[in-house]
């Protein structure tokens, strides 16, 4: 039998609009100001969860989660799907005290300058999207604010927030202390600049959303560059490999916090 949280997610993957209502509970929502591109001034609104508890003089890890294209908007909640929510719950906060970003990418726009319909992984933009750079924001302002363990920052997303991970962290290679990419893509001509950062990338090898290629591509030119990132092929799954990889309790997330810079 799948353990309760497992079903869970699987029933917010049936309904793209199903309502947050335990992790919009959990996650304080939190207002930057952002000016790029087609922005002046925008209010950007995003989520927040921070530890259970803060102890005095402490330093705690930080992920970020980029979520996936169905679950764009401004609703502020939509985001919280998969990772944020299986984070709320309270077995996770106890054994991964942590504050958890999770930022919503508006309609229409992606993290990272391509996406999975592009055929090319070379068609990176010179700059990030202004959505990725509101979340580069939003980090440095964490980092800054908060007690934050700047040797456990941690980067995770899935499909859009795959591409959105995989660009990111060609980007800050040293930035973060490991990145999960899902179901994602990258360009494998920045592979040597993830040659030295710890990486555990998943994807299903019936995804007909985002071919598997896709992550096959990027884990062999990092290899052929000198890396040794991870990678785990699901056999017979589709586009949620999301769920089996975050659920696994001896899988991506409980190698993602033992990793430290």
């Amino acid at each position: 039998m799948l353990p309760a949280l497992t079903l869970l997610l699987l029933a917010f993957q049936q309904d793209t609009k199903a309502p947050m209502t335990d992790a919009t509970k959990a996650y304080e929502e939190r207002i930057t100001r952002y000016t790029g591109g087609e922005y002046k001034d925008e209010q950007i609104r995003y989520r927040v969860l921070k530890p259970a508890k803060i102890e005095a003089g402490k330093k705690y890890p930080l992920v970020v989660f980029l979520h996936g294209a169905g679950e764009r908007g401004d609703d502020n909640a939509l985001q919280l799907k998969y990772f944020p929510e299986m984070m709320a719950q309270p077995e996770y906060r106890e054994k991964y005290p942590s504050f958890v970003i999770a930022p919503q990418c508006r309609e229409g726009k992606s993290w990272a300058g391509f996406g999975r319909r592009r055929g090319i992984a070379t068609e990176e933009a010179g700059e990030p999207s202004d959505q990725l750079k509101f979340v580069m924001q939003i980090l440095e302002t964490h980092i800054k604010n908060e007690p934050v363990d700047t040797k456990r920052l941690y980067l995770t997303g899935l499909s859009m927030g795959g591409y959105g991970a995989w660009d990111w962290a060609a980007r800050e290679p040293d930035r973060f202390a490991a990145v999960v990419p899902i179901c994602g893509g990258g360009d494998e001509s920045k592979a040597d600049r993830l040659v030295k950062l710890p990486i555990w990338a998943v994807h299903g090898d019936e995804d007909e959303a985002v071919p598997v290629e896709r992550t096959r591509t990027m884990i062999a030119a990092i290899k052929k560059a000198g890396g040794d990132p991870k990678y785990s092929e699901l056999k017979g799954v589709g586009h949620n490999s999301w769920t089996p990889a975050y659920t696994d309790p001896n899988g991506v997330v409980k190698w993602m916090f033992e990793q430290k810079k």
